[in-house]
């Protein structure tokens, strides 16, 4: 039993240092906390309202970052004089302005590729958020269920868009963002107004 206590003393060392930094953070920063909440929740109640609309909104805004940054990378590579050494940047580099004027172009296309990225990145958050709530309950009892409830509805709707796949495509990226961005706002805002009052009594 001697040879497991140090590292089991370390792991709960590591996380009770994480545990006061998040606490730290909110109740020191709890008014861009607030602000970061409440525009989330604006931009999550307006893409559940025109799903079809978000999705097509994503996707073109995703077109034009793969866009900008292909063309700034090729300008880049060109510039260097030395193409051959950067052969895979370059390759990579048109692939990105390609698939950005393809998405610009064929949003709708590029809608079910961009769905089943975000589904997987949706249920990769919903595991790490579920975590993060079970770990922190003790610290944040208030705010814990908030987190855990952002981190359930997110698996919840990413199994959702996978059992009626590929009908859901055309909406499902639009209220996929909408309803993440409305859970991890309230998440959000309810940190805060912890954070809020941690700092005022002096837990912080």
């Amino acid at each position: 039993m001697a040879s497991v206590d140090p590292p089991m003393a370390a792991v709960d060392s590591s996380v009770s240092d994480m545990r006061r930094a998040v606490t730290n953070a909110f109740s020191t920063h709890w008014r861009l906390f607030l602000f970061q909440g409440v525009v989330m929740i604006i931009l999550g109640v307006l893409a559940v309202c025109a799903p079809v609309a978000a999705t097509l909104a994503v996707d073109i805004y995703v077109g034009w970052l793969l866009l900008i940054s292909g063309l700034i990378g090729l300008i880049a590579i060109v510039s260097t004089h030395h193409v051959n050494a950067f052969l895979w940047s370059l390759v990579t580099a048109a692939l990105s302005v390609v698939i950005g004027v393809l998405l610009i172009l064929k949003p709708i296309e590029g809608a079910v590729s961009l769905t089943v990225v975000l589904t997987a990145f949706f249920i990769a958050e919903g595991v790490f958020q579920t975590a993060v709530a079970l770990a922190s309950r003790q610290v944040m009892a208030g705010t814990w269920g908030w987190m855990l409830m952002s981190g359930i509805a997110d698996l919840v709707l990413a199994a959702i868009i996978i059992a009626g796949w590929p009908g859901t495509a055309i909406w499902a990226l639009g209220l996929l963002v909408g309803i993440n961005l409305l859970t991890s706002g309230c998440a959000v805002v309810v940190a805060a107004l912890a954070g809020r009052e941690m700092a005022r009594t002096g837990l912080g």
